[in-house]
């Protein structure tokens, strides 16, 4: 059983789930913040302005809010509530993530998940690719009575329209009062997120902003009350990864480039964006 821990993410706050001690990753996953929710002020926004990333791919999920993405591929791409953005850095991509102008002169509430899969290792060198799943593609299943929406990877026999790299699955759900949600067993690595209400496992109740892993072997959650839970996994990484800043790597020396390629201005440019690079901590 994790909590999430608050970080600053410019103006703005995190709770970041993963890494944590004694739990670096869930399967590849292997960071994991929960944004908000945040009520934004007109004209305040949220923006993160370009930085890069290596050997890693982003996920971005919002429930409430509207974002903007903007990549070094030449992508810019407005995502809403129950869309899906799945970018593979690869050996190095820059992109930037603001509130789009319509929001930011409205304001409103934000909330929403950004995790990092880790790359197997002989694809972390691979070419920067970026996909978004709108709603109408993101298949919805039932299991036992209670309907689940399988965002990313495979569970419960199905698989999801985005193309991931190594076996894993993210799957939302929200569940009435006293339903109960088999999880799925097809991966040797599971955890539960709660992101609201309240829920009970081995016996236990747990309530919103606990990360509990989950070990191999049939496993129901019930739910206490109206709640909303991400389940998310995969196959553990046959090798370490290691983490700086906003790279990911399988070697200690890649991450050393990465550090001296940003400071030396080798990563590509992000033209479209007007704000100035993220400089390395």
């Amino acid at each position: 059983m994790l909590h999430g821990q608050v970080r600053k993410l410019g103006e703005h706050e995190v709770r970041r789930v993963l890494p944590a001690i004694g739990q670096r990753s869930v399967g590849p996953f292997v960071f994991l913040d929960h944004m908000g929710p945040q009520t934004l002020a007109p004209e305040q926004g949220f923006d993160v302005g370009p930085h890069p990333h290596i050997g890693l791919a982003t996920v971005t999920y919002l429930f409430e809010g509207t974002g903007l993405h903007r990549d070094s591929l030449g992508s810019e791409q407005i995502i809403r509530p129950g869309e899906l953005n799945w970018m593979s850095a690869g050996r190095g991509i820059v992109h930037s993530e603001r509130s789009p102008q319509d929001f930011r002169a409205r304001g409103g509430m934000l909330h929403g998940l950004q995790c990092w899969v880790a790359l197997p290792k002989e694809q972390e060198e691979s070419a920067p690719t970026f996909q978004h799943i709108p709603r109408r593609q993101i298949e919805t299943l039932n299991v036992a009575g209670v309907d689940v929406s399988l965002l990313a990877g495979s569970a419960y026999g199905s698989r999801a329209a985005v193309s991931v790299l190594s076996p894993l699955f993210l799957v939302e759900a929200y569940l009435c009062e006293a339903e109960q949600l088999v999880l799925p067993d097809e991966h040797a690595q599971r955890a539960v997120y709660v992101i609201s209400g309240s829920v009970a496992l081995w016996g236990r109740s747990f309530d919103a902003g606990t990360l509990l892993v989950v070990a191999p072997g049939p496993c129901t959650l019930s739910s206490l009350s109206r709640s909303h839970v991400m389940l998310l996994g995969g196959s553990p990484l046959p090798e370490p990864r290691y983490m700086r800043w906003n790279f990911v790597s399988s070697s200690m020396s890649r991450l050393d480039q990465a550090e001296a390629d940003w400071r030396a201005g080798r990563f590509a440019v992000l033209a479209h964006d007007p704000g100035e690079p993220i400089a390395m901590p």
